[in-house]
């Protein structure tokens, strides 16, 4: 996690901690909306792309190639515009408009495949294999999950009582490096919604399995399976997993703008939505940190 702090230093912004007590829970929000592309996946694109740059495994002309819901295209294209390295992402056809007409203003090429994240996850395998190029996972290599993980490090830096940290999961990448960076300093709190939980049903059935994919924030946590590096996380360190509902993330995203004046989207609202909701309740001695992790949504949707 260092390594990758130091790889990406002047490369993504440290973004601010925002205190908001909220019904008696000593409340930090962790602003990772704020980071360039509006997402925290920026970390770990550019800790992949830097460290195959530096291995030499990353050719500029031939680029990278990502699947994604739009956040991890958004992310890998902005790195790879900053690098001068060419970016193809593959999103279903379902991707929302605003993070298309993002990634098209990033330079990337964009390739619309299939009806969920898997279709065009497989599309943009088969791309790499026959390209070269370098391919970017949304959230299973260790160097995307060890980028996300470095936010954990500015939690600390910024609030060194934070005693637990509230993220949202989709496959899990997110989880996986703060799981590995907070290990022995502060507890996880993994929240999914009811529509897509591939932790929930991880943790139940002792290995990754499919799970069906709906919901309001599917277009950023519509993994259909939980990634193997969070699943062994989950194991070696196992989070309190919290499943919440649709109505319950819709509230959250609105109280998120009507309380802060911050526009989330449904994906990022879900784990403060753990909080709002009561589906997750802090005992009376903990310090938490929820992370506010993306802000790619259509603003005139917020009330």
């Amino acid at each position: 996690m260092l390594e990758a702090r130091r790889r990406i230093d002047g490369h993504v912004r440290e973004t601010p901690m925002l205190r908001a007590d909220v019904a008696g829970v000593r409340l930090w929000l962790k602003c990772e909306f704020l980071q360039h592309a509006g997402v925290f996946k920026t970390r770990g694109a550019f800790n992949r792309q830097l460290s195959a740059l530096e291995r030499g495994e990353l050719d500029p002309a031939t680029g990278i190639v990502v699947a994604s819901g739009g956040n991890a295209g958004l992310a890998n294209a902005y790195a790879a515009r900053r690098l001068g390295v060419k970016a193809t992402v593959f999103v279903p056809v379902t991707a929302p408009q605003v993070k298309i007409d993002r990634l098209t203003d990033y330079g990337a090429a964009v390739r619309q495949i299939g009806a969920e994240y898997a279709d065009a996850y497989e599309s943009a395998c088969d791309y790499a294999a026959t390209s070269g190029a370098l391919f970017c996972h949304a959230y299973d290599q260790v160097e995307i999950c060890a980028g996300a993980g470095t936010i954990a490090e500015e939690i600390f830096a910024a609030a060194p009582d934070v005693t637990t940290i509230v993220v949202a999961v989709g496959g899990g990448g997110l989880f996986s490096g703060l799981s590995a960076s907070a290990d022995g300093r502060a507890g996880i709190v993994a929240v999914e919604p009811q529509q897509i939980p591939t932790m929930h049903a991880a943790l139940t059935a002792g290995a990754p399995v499919d799970v069906k994919v709906s919901g309001v924030a599917a277009d950023s946590l519509g993994a259909r399976r939980i990634g193997d590096i969070a699943f062994a996380r989950a194991m070696a360190a196992p989070p309190r997993s919290v499943l919440v509902s649709d109505d319950a993330i819709v509230a959250a995203r609105n109280e998120l703008w009507q309380s802060f004046r911050i526009a989330a989207e449904y994906g990022a609202a879900t784990a403060y939505a753990a909080i709002s909701s009561g589906a997750y309740q802090p005992a009376r001695d903990e310090n938490v940190a929820v992370i506010i992790c993306g802000a790619n949504t259509d603003p005139g949707t917020l009330m």
